[in-house]
């Protein structure tokens, strides 16, 4: 089967988060499964830049009179192989700052302009007039960035091909005035409650939900929660519609993620030479963190973005509680302005025992996953979370709230989940500082059993977080499409 794989961000060529990191893993998961993947993404600079020996595949001159001139050029991407087409259009792509972002931080006034061409090209290389020979059997679109896809196709009778839509994080839905639908080339009488109104914005995110054949997001809890008012973002009462077609498919991790083969690790480790490999990085990280030099301490890490949906305000909170342990903290993130200024303060407070790094450092963020006793996090609401597996797979024990993919994929260390062998960290339901500090007091209570805390970090080194799992299901899903009744 033939899958075009829609996409804003494919790690390592441009990542803002977890979309990144399943954009580049799935598709290389799909082609083990024997489908034959194509991964569409816009010609950001830093993915031109590593497309330097890209070959044209065509102009895109049938969207030229709405758009800049463009064309799509084919690379692949270097692990896998898997053919990469970016659509090179630099009035739109070629900019400095983010994906979505100017230096400043304020989105781009033309988002819907920028992400509208790209779904005007995913949908046109699902069609006739394509002039390719290779045309997708299914078309797979991720966050509101492709939304308009299904829309686009369904408007087109019959739909040349059926379409599905991954919800990475439903808080971030695409919507923008009014004027952009007939700009973007979409009929005005799509424009309702039924169609891709919402609340008078044309909402990108709400079109792929009420057009796509097929809705996942990445993880069953988080499909279950997004069906309600808590955590349904306004479009709770569309998603509940459409419970038939909507599944949750837990994430994978990339195999990587490997702490016997990290060149990011000082000191490689497996399940059995933990105790070595772990003391040794957690003493380097203690340094490049500006930390007190002392490897029994427990060592408690964050690796995340500095946001409200994170639960960053939650373990600002419970500071003082917490540091009337013995214990350290290493942080790593950027984010609201707020959240930063106030973590700043937090190390100045307590120097020697809490480290600050307000960057995005891949190689940083595997040392501290990789060299802290525990990781936190405490987020409000987690669609999928990756981070959590990534600290099981490095015998980190997580600290959770107990929502969407961390409640999918952290065992609570009661005492039966450790009888029975099942304990892979902790978990606590509500979102509140309180909540947060006891659960921590029980890991640390934990840590101080050696031969029961063993016993938890190698269970969870040892969890299938694999993407076979989780393409084995998509493979499902299009086959389905494909091939129906």
């Amino acid at each position: 089967m033939k899958i075009l794989f829609v996409t804003s961000e494919i790690h390592p060529l441009v990542k803002t988060g977890g979309l990144g990191d399943v954009s580049h893993a799935l598709p290389p998961a799909l082609r083990q499964a024997g489908m034959d993947v194509r991964v569409l993404v816009p010609g950001y600079p830093g993915v031109m830049s590593r497309v330097s020996k890209a070959s044209v595949v065509c102009t895109l001159e049938a969207l030229a009179p709405i758009w800049s001139p463009a064309r799509l050029l084919e690379a692949q991407l270097e692990e896998s192989g898997v053919p990469l087409w970016v659509v090179d259009c630099p009035s739109l792509y070629d900019r400095p700052g983010g994906p979505y972002q100017a230096p400043d931080g304020n989105d781009w006034e033309d988002n819907a302009l920028r992400f509208g061409f790209l779904c005007h090209v995913g949908a046109w290389l699902c069609n006739a007039p394509s002039p390719l020979s290779w045309r997708p059997d299914v078309v797979h679109c991720n966050d509101w960035q492709s939304g308009l896809i299904p829309a686009l196709l369904r408007h087109r009778q019959p739909p040349p091909v059926p379409s599905v839509i991954t919800i990475h994080n439903l808080a971030f839905q695409g919507n923008f005035d009014p004027l952009w639908v007939t700009r973007l080339g979409l009929p005005m009488e799509s424009f309702h409650m039924q169609g891709l109104e919402f609340y008078g914005h044309l909402s990108f995110l709400k079109a792929g939900i009420n057009y796509a054949d097929r809705i996942t997001t990445v993880s069953p809890r988080y499909a279950q929660e997004i069906q309600t008012p808590e955590l349904g973002c306004g479009l709770d009462g569309l998603l509940r519609h459409r419970s038939a077609d909507l599944v949750g498919i837990l994430n994978g991790i990339d195999e990587s993620w490997d702490p016997a083969h990290d060149p990011a690790l000082p000191a490689a480790f497996d399940d059995r030479r933990l105790v070595a490999g772990k003391r040794r990085n957690k003493v380097l990280l203690q340094k490049d963190c500006g930390l007190t030099k002392d490897p029994d301490v427990p060592l408690l890490g964050l690796v995340s973005r500095l946001t409200y949906q994170k639960g960053i305000d939650l373990l600002l909170d419970a500071l003082p509680a917490l540091m009337a342990h013995p214990l350290q903290l290493a942080l790593l993130g950027s984010g609201e302005a707020i959240m930063e200024s106030r973590l700043r303060e937090a190390a100045r407070a307590y120097p020697g025992r809490m480290g600050v790094t307000l960057s995005f450092d891949e190689p940083l963020s595997h040392r501290i996953i990789a060299g802290c006793d525990l990781f936190l996090m405490p987020s409000r609401f987690e669609p999928c979370g990756l981070a959590q597996m990534y600290a099981m797979r490095y015998g980190t024990p997580p600290v959770v709230r107990e929502t969407g993919g961390l409640a999918d994929t952290v065992v609570d260390c009661t005492e039966e989940a450790l009888r029975e062998g099942k304990a892979t960290g902790f978990s606590f339901r509500n979102a509140a500082s309180e909540d947060l500090t006891a659960a921590v007091q029980r890991a640390l209570a934990a840590y101080e059993d050696r031969k029961e805390w063993r016993q938890l970090q190698k269970t969870g080194m040892r969890r299938d977080f694999s993407w076979k799992r989780a393409a084995s299901d998509y493979v499902g899903i299009y086959r389905a499409l494909a091939s129906p009744g």
